[in-house]
């Protein structure tokens, strides 16, 4: 396998979304929540491939028969429960790159969101050869398209890519397409993965 790897962001680098954060949207989003949640997803993949929020949040509202009283706190809100980061993959970054792996990003992610990364953990994002948003490309994960043109700015095809994936749905996309793909389950299952894939190629 060439020397290039790719993560998802979301369950693998960065963390989900926090108990008491998914509390504080539902309630300022002023519904019940297994209601609330059901639409959220729902909606979710336009707002990931580029629709702007207050539009996404229009259709969450549509969807559920309701007004939102205050859409600002509820961006806000949301915004804030996606910004966390574990350290410790962070640390996996590191390691691989100082190793000389090539390394990519490939992130359902919104265009809000995308300017906080850049500004809070510019640091180790630096680290990756390519950052290929969802948000950007206006296609997202399971979306075939969207692993090619991660591989095509990692300057590969998906066969030559070892892709980690928390979401089992986006593994098996990945693997349609080509990649050598893995659900993420630890720091150390990259780690000891890593070791297959060859430096230098």
């Amino acid at each position: 396998m060439a020397n290039v790897i790719v993560f998802d962001l979301y369950g693998v680098i960065a963390r989900v979304q926090s108990p008491a954060a998914r509390r504080r949207i539902v309630e300022l989003a002023g519904v019940p929540e297994e209601p609330f949640w059901e639409a959220y997803w729902a909606c979710r993949p336009p707002y990931d491939a580029g629709q702007d929020g207050a539009a996404y949040w229009g259709a969450v509202a549509e969807r559920l028969g309701t007004g939102f009283a205050d859409v600002p706190a509820l961006i806000d809100a949301d915004l804030d429960s996606w910004c966390h980061v574990d350290p410790e993959m962070v640390e996996v970054v590191h390691e691989l790159a100082n190793r000389g792996h090539r390394l990519g990003l490939l992130s359902n992610i919104i265009h809000e969101l995308v300017p906080i990364w850049e500004t809070r953990h510019g640091d180790w994002l630096g680290r990756f050869a390519a950052l290929t948003y969802s948000c950007r490309i206006g296609v997202a994960k399971p979306e075939r398209r969207a692993y090619e043109i991660c591989a095509g700015r990692m300057g590969t095809t998906p066969e030559d890519v070892l892709f980690f994936d928390d979401n089992e749905a986006n593994v098996l996309a990945a693997r349609e397409a080509g990649m050598a793909a893995e659900v993420f389950e630890s720091p150390d299952q990259v780690r000891t993965l890593a070791q297959g894939v060859a430096l230098g190629s």
